[in-house]
């Protein structure tokens, strides 16, 4: 009777799924959110229920998650991570922990509290590969320059997805990741990923072309769905997810040379299961709660639309795209999805997070899918009232920024330049470096010394503020030099990039704030690195404020000297080293 019942189900499910898909191709809307409100109509929460069996909904959606990361992992290419620019994958690591920092942010204010609010900001960060590349294939845009921008930045998600797993995962068992117990937790996964990869790459690939030598599609598909399902198995007993090893598994095989036999044969398998999983997260909402968090699912989805926009956009803009393909970029990205449904679920299951977050991650997601096929539309007028609303002198300095990274870009590969850069660049890195190293040691002085300052009476905020305070002073010396370095490289890009043939009578104005803002960038950038690697030791707010204000005035007034500091600093460092060298010559 068990079996019956299961077949029963999963026929209803596949009903649904396929009336659903008739009827929204006829009313040309998007598939995948039909999908989660047929799941909903036939769930356990509905009246005249059709579906019930609680095992039977996660045995439909775990099945469907595994088959839908192995075809993303098929369709992610390591030859397409190569062929990307280091620029893009800056920016999406900064979206991806800017998204984390305004969920987390939004959760507390909404009182949801800490851990409700990390999952949040997790749920927030990462964009749907599969929405995007439909909604760019649906609309007739998938082969234009900017989707290759889209597809690659959901390729740098996709890898950062699984970091964000696993540290959830950990924190959801454990309570709570400490910083040893993060960078344990890293370095782990990190051994997991490569030996994997180098395992598979080693193997897989050959065995999978093997197999599709013998000419027989029914034999390829069986042995392929099994190195899927193993790869799932195996991550799963070594305490990661199974979406993590069915990933990877589609990551190896994506390097066999009948790549493109595998896919044609799994595009129906990943059609039906992605409808699989999507019915099945409608089957677990209850429509009383998701009207219930309507508002604030609204109020989510805006803030994901905007967040992710904007930061996509400027991030793109930034690395050299023009500013149509920027904003293109950045509406394509303006949604969760599948992602973010599978980070609900691993809160829900493990009881990390409260019930409401899972109505609410769909809620979200429905509003987000809905709007992305008009987003992406909506590019042409956007541009149209940004032209209007932004001034003649900002329009004029952007316009002279794109020109300004055209005419960067050739000089930065002279031989003659390219070493000057380097060097100002390399100066900047080992003075960021000796920052964090002066931070991490006050990190280790709090953790080894507390008692040591317990016998003075300094309590815990006290203490945090002391050796904050004392870390930022020894860094002075080194702020400034990052300063004058990065000001420096400053200069020098903006004399080789902002011609006046472009910039005519602004040139020296538009000269003078670009040389200005990079110094300032990478300060406002350290900050943030330093904020996030001591934020165990941060003092309190006023404090925090106050501190810096003095600190900065103690820098202008001791400019010079501090300046004087580190050039003997410098030098000293230099003569350790060229004595060290003659006594290793002699």
């Amino acid at each position: 009777m068990h079996n019956v019942g299961l077949i029963r189900d999963l026929a209803m499910v596949m009903l649904t799924a396929g009336t659903t898909t008739v009827l929204l191709h006829w009313l040309r809307l998007p598939v995948l959110p039909g999908y989660i409100l047929a799941g909903m109509l036939i769930g356990p929460h509905t009246p005249g229920v059709l579906v019930t069996n609680a095992r039977t909904i996660s045995d439909i959606s775990n099945l469907g998650v595994v088959l839908l990361m192995f075809t993303l992992g098929l369709e992610f290419s390591l030859r397409k991570l190569r062929q990307m620019r280091k620029g893009v994958l800056v920016v999406v690591v900064i979206e991806v922990a800017f998204m984390l920092w305004v969920g987390y942010m939004l959760g507390i204010s909404f009182g949801w509290g800490t851990r409700n609010g990390l999952f949040l900001g997790a749920i927030m960060s990462l964009s749907s590969t599969m929405v995007a590349t439909r909604t760019l294939s649906e609309s007739g845009m998938k082969k234009w320059p900017f989707a290759r921008v889209v597809v690659g930045m959901l390729v740098a998600e996709d890898m950062l997805t699984i970091l964000i797993l696993t540290l959830l995962t950990a924190l959801a068992i454990g309570g709570v990741v400490e910083t040893s117990t993060a960078f344990s937790l890293i370095g782990n996964l990190g051994l997991f990923v490569v030996v994997g990869l180098l395992a598979g790459l080693l193997l897989l690939p050959r065995l999978v072309d093997h197999v599709a030598g013998f000419g027989n599609g029914e034999m390829l598909l069986v042995s392929v769905l099994g190195i899927c399902f193993g790869a799932s198995l195996l991550a799963a007993r070594l305490g990661f997810s199974v979406a993590l090893g069915a990933f990877l598994a589609g990551v190896v095989v994506a390097e066999a040379r009948h790549v493109g036999r595998v896919l044609k044969m799994m595009e129906p398998l990943r059609d039906m299961f992605a409808a699989l999983f999507f019915v099945a997260i409608g089957l677990k909402i209850d429509p009383v709660m998701l009207v219930h968090y309507a508002l604030p699912a609204f109020l989510i989805a805006v803030v994901v639309i905007l967040g992710k926009t904007l930061a996509c956009s400027l991030g793109c803009f930034f690395v050299g795209y023009d500013p149509r393909t920027s904003l293109r970029v950045g509406l394509s990205m303006a949604q969760i999805g599948e992602f973010s449904f599978v980070i609900a679920s691993l809160g829900l299951s493990l009881g990390t997070v409260s019930r409401f977050v899972y109505p609410l991650t769909v809620a979200c997601a429905l509003i987000c899918m809905v709007s992305s096929p008009y987003l992406i539309r909506a590019t042409g007028p956007l541009m149209r009232v940004g032209r209007k609303l932004l001034p003649q002198p900002l329009r004029l300095l952007l316009g002279s920024y794109s020109t300004w990274l055209e005419n960067v870009n050739p000089v930065m590969e002279s031989t003659t330049l390219a070493p000057v850069f380097r060097r100002l660049f390399l100066h900047i890195v080992v003075n960021v470096m000796l920052v964090v190293a002066l931070f991490s040691l006050g990190l280790y002085v709090n953790a080894r010394g507390w008692g040591w300052f317990a016998q003075f009476g300094i309590h815990r905020e006290m203490r945090h503020t002391l050796i904050w305070t004392t870390a930022l002073l020894l860094s002075l010396p080194f702020l400034v030099a990052i300063y004058r370095k990065a000001e420096a490289l400053g200069m020098l890009l903006v004399e080789l990039g902002i011609r006046e043939r472009f910039a005519g009578s602004y040139t020296h104005a538009i000269r003078q704030v670009l040389a200005r803002l990079i110094p300032l960038a990478a300060l406002v950038l350290l900050a943030l690195l330093v904020g996030a690697l001591v934020s165990t030791i941060l003092p309190p707010r006023p404090l925090i404020f106050s501190v810096g204000v003095g600190v900065l005035a103690l820098a202008l007034v001791l400019w010079r000297s501090l300046i004087k500091l580190h050039a003997r600093l410098q030098a000293a460092l230099r003569d350790t080293l060229e004595r060290q060298g003659d006594d290793l010559h002699d």
